[in-house]
């Protein structure tokens, strides 16, 4: 597995095999207890690719791990739950010393096919966050989700039949609205560092609208400022909705009709100029924009103030 090219699993009887585990009692979705789990020992970064859905609930034991996705890292020491689709990049480091505990969920999209999940589960955009915005639960919340590994795990451990695999998908899906709703509760008791976040958000944002700055680039996108604050896009505009009720799009158009309308009142920039100046290639797209904002254009708007 060590190597610059990350590692592709394919089944989950095979990550079982890694791992040094018993055999999966279903070829198709498996539940891993991590108790004293010793990963494989790692000096350099060890990445993976895994063909099915990876939920895990991690606590550092002792010794020392870190995760990445992507190229982001995350040192954690209490217990955290991320979520990894298939083909996306997992790695990690760990020395000697590390043991783990809690459980990975490892379930193959075959499992879920000719089922409404198969296509709704692409809908909850955890599973595009950085481990570094994985989920820290309560008490409360890991007894709640525990409760749901142990009913899925009795019920795939025990005599398939024609009830098994209906029950098994209704206690994931089960589990991921609960999922839903504690990261909600996560982007609120966090205030006070996502209102920096959004503080930061409308620094990045005037600095860009800056005259000097803006003035013949591009507007900035929604991966260039999640690039800018270390977030995944995903997690970034989850966290606006819930605090502010935007989007980071919305945020960012909403920024520049505010610096259009400081132009057009106390300018005598044209129209197309100051469509240019905003990062606009075409002054009809932002005619649109701004109408479609504020239901006037803005030749009507300038007249307002005349």
């Amino acid at each position: 597995m060590e190597g610059i090219k990350p590692y592709r699993i394919k089944t989950i009887s095979e990550y079982n095999s890694i791992l040094g585990v018993a055999k999966p009692a279903h070829p198709l979705i498996s539940l891993i207890n991590l108790d004293n789990f010793k990963p494989v020992k790692s000096n350099i970064k060890i990445s993976v690719v895994f063909d099915f859905y990876v939920i895990s609930l991690k606590r550092k034991s002792q010794g020392a791990i870190s995760y990445f996705y992507g190229q982001q890292p995350y040192d954690f020491d209490q217990g955290i739950l991320f979520f990894i689709a298939p083909n996306q990049v997992f790695s990690f480091e760990a020395d000697d010393d590390f043991t783990s505990s809690g459980w990975m969920l490892l379930i193959h999209p075959d499992f879920l096919w000719n089922t409404p999940l198969a296509k709704s589960i692409k809908r909850y955009e955890y599973f595009s966050y950085s481990v570094n915005e994985a989920l820290h639960l309560s008490e409360k919340e890991e007894n709640i989700i525990n409760g749901i590994m142990q009913n899925i795990e009795l019920e795939y451990q025990g005599n398939i039949d024609g009830f098994s695999e209906p029950l098994i998908v209704t206690q994931i899906e089960t589990f991921l609205i609960y999922s839903d709703r504690f990261y909600n509760r996560q982007f609120i008791t966090r205030k006070k560092i996502n209102h920096q976040i959004l503080n930061r958000l409308e620094d990045i944002l005037d600095e860009y609208l800056n005259t000097e700055v803006m003035q013949g680039k591009r507007l900035p996108t929604v991966n260039d400022i999640a690039e800018i604050l270390n977030m995944s896009p995903n997690y970034l505009s989850g966290l606006l909705k819930v605090l502010t009720g935007k989007s980071t799009q919305e945020h960012i158009q909403d920024k520049v009709i505010e610096k259009a309308k400081e132009k057009l009142s106390t300018t005598n920039l044209s129209v197309s100029e100051i469509a240019y100046e905003l990062g606009f290639e075409y002054p009809q797209t932002f005619g649109n924009l701004f109408k479609k904002k504020t239901n006037v254009s803005p030749l009507e708007f300038r007249q307002s103030f005349n």
